[in-house]
């Protein structure tokens, strides 16, 4: 049985992680960036987030860090969650594919771009 489609916050978080180890404030800020803006993550979300990935093994901690009296926590991707990403992902497209078939087929498509 297939796993279950990564909610979007979560495949936003392990394409942050992708790139490089980050601490919590620079996932928040990456995914802004990532989702052009659409996607703001608060930090509750956001912990919530990488405490059920910790939990799946797709990502863990790399380093802690003392920064001005508080505890900075540097999280990365696991191999499993490397593999779980580029599953995601090749789901993602391949229904992004989809989709933009059927509407040129319709006629509602007819540049290559958004409908």
């Amino acid at each position: 049985m297939a796993e279950a489609p990564l909610r979007e916050p979560t495949f936003l978080v392990l394409t942050a992680l992708a790139e490089a180890p980050m601490h919590g404030y620079a996932v928040i800020e990456d995914v802004l960036r990532i989702s052009d803006g659409r996607v703001r993550l608060r930090a509750g979300t956001l912990y919530a987030v990488l405490d059920r990935l910790r939990a799946d093994g797709l990502i863990e901690v790399e380093r802690e860090e003392v920064v001005q009296s508080r505890l900075r926590r540097y999280y990365r991707l696991t191999a499993l969650g490397a593999r779980r990403l580029a599953e995601e992902a090749s789901r993602l497209r391949h229904n992004a594919d989809a989709a933009r078939v059927r509407l040129r087929r319709s006629g509602l498509l007819t540049d290559g771009g958004a409908a």
